[in-house]
């Protein structure tokens, strides 16, 4: 295993902690999230650097404080589209299945590759919800560099992000 997760880990907690979100929320709350953005973010990473693409997936920390990884099977892309899957539908997909078993673990983040229009760059977007209503997301933009034709890292930076998991 790269130490990679310890970047990580390191950014998330300047992330949370340059504002006011981790005051606002319970220390056990804020821990789950951030453990759920490291996470997220280096299983994304790794998965890029590896096949240079991930599909959308999910991590839950479950009651007992386990982390386990959520996945679901891409349907075929809509007709007439050269998409090889629809990363929309597979949110939807995940968003729905943590909802059903939401009572089995205590937060949720959902891991995609998203576009930055305003940057014109791919980056890894978490989002992450407790069920005591707490929320964090961030994203973390990438690009290959064109010498190197390695992946370079931008900074991780919080997001927006409304609760989908626990609502009624």
């Amino acid at each position: 295993m790269s130490e990679r997760p310890a970047e990580i880990a390191t950014e998330t907690a300047a992330v949370s902690t340059d504002g006011s979100w981790r005051g606002s929320v319970p220390e056990a709350s804020a821990t789950d999230l951030e453990n759920l953005l490291g996470t997220g973010v280096g299983a994304a990473q790794e998965q890029l650097e590896r096949n240079g693409g991930f599909l959308p997936f999910a991590l839950v920390v479950e009651n007992d404080g386990e982390v386990r990884l959520v996945a679901v099977t891409p349907a075929d892309a809509a007709e007439g589209t050269d998409a090889d899957f629809d990363a929309d539908s597979m949110i939807s997909d995940l968003t729905e299945l943590l909802r059903q078993h939401r009572d089995e673990f205590r937060a949720a983040a959902v891991v995609c590759d998203i576009t930055l229009l305003e940057e014109a760059s791919d980056a890894i977007h978490v989002a992450a919800e407790h069920r005591d209503g707490s929320l964090f997301a961030a994203v973390l933009p990438y690009a290959a560099n064109a010498r190197t034709h390695e992946l370079e890292f931008g900074e991780l930076s919080a997001d927006t992000n409304e609760p989908a998991v626990w609502v009624d």
